[in-house]
């Protein structure tokens, strides 16, 4: 059966995340309803990344199998059934195996937070008002690249057979109005990212020193991991594949 990847684009405010969940609105929910409708059977996508209540995506990827190749102008009937907060950016042709879960090299993720209030900000980045020290910001992102074992940042209930991951980019960004966190790994945990970012800030305002984070690092549970920072202020960037997965 012809395979294909679709690439979206969303604000998560209103969903309870990418995963179907009965009797709440999710990404995957609608999408599947716009391609069902478009195609005249069911859908089921696959999710490169789940993201959680209230992320958002620039980028994130799909792939789905149809008994026949699609038309053209697909990609427009999908758009003009999707709601105005989810956008179907393209639709390629795989490799009947790829998979946007197994198959992505990589994946980038952006925390943002603001330090004044700003209703235009609200619904993508979280209101943090708090003094931080940006030199204890940047020592604790340059501790993270690599390969690493992070059941400690991994929420409760996180179904995988391992924690290994590989950091390949870590830092933090002074804005004009706040701070952003870009990290980009192989894989990521459920919780992983807002994980690091409530606890980098905690260490930011003195609460944690830096051998008190490696500490956290080193722990086989949860316990001391601050997951408090909301699903609004995260964003998926980008999902990469090798060229190898696409057939045009």
């Amino acid at each position: 059966m012809p395979r294909y990847f679709l690439e979206a684009r969303y604000l998560g405010t209103r969903y309870s995340g990418f995963q179907i969940q009965p009797g709440t609105p999710t990404v995957q929910g609608e999408a599947e309803r716009a391609l069902a409708t478009v195609l005249r059977h069911p859908v089921s996508l696959t999710g490169s990344s789940r993201t959680d209540a209230g992320v958002h995506a620039l980028g994130n990827h799909f792939h789905f199998d149809v008994p026949d190749p699609l038309p053209a102008g697909l990609l427009h009937g999908v758009n003009a059934l999707l709601p105005p907060d989810i956008a179907a950016l393209s639709l390629r042709p795989v490799r009947p195996d790829a998979h946007c879960r197994y198959d992505a090299l990589s994946r980038t993720y952006v925390y943002r937070l603001h330090d004044r209030k700003d209703p235009f900000l609200d619904d993508r980045s979280w209101f943090y008002p708090y003094p931080l020290s940006a030199p204890m910001l940047h020592a604790l992102a340059d501790i993270l690249p690599g390969e690493g074992d992070f059941p400690s940042f991994a929420k409760r209930r996180s179904q995988v057979s391992t924690h290994r991951c590989t950091i390949l980019e870590s830092r933090w960004e002074r804005l004009e109005d706040g701070w952003t966190y870009r990290v980009t790994g192989d894989r990521f945990l459920r919780g992983m990212v807002r994980g690091l970012v409530g606890t980098m800030l905690q260490a930011a305002r003195g609460r944690i020193s830096i051998d008190g984070f490696r500490s956290i690092l080193m722990r086989a549970d949860n316990t001391a991991t601050d997951f408090s920072p909301p699903g609004r202020g995260l964003t998926l960037v980008q999902v990469t594949f090798p060229a190898s997965c696409y057939l045009a």
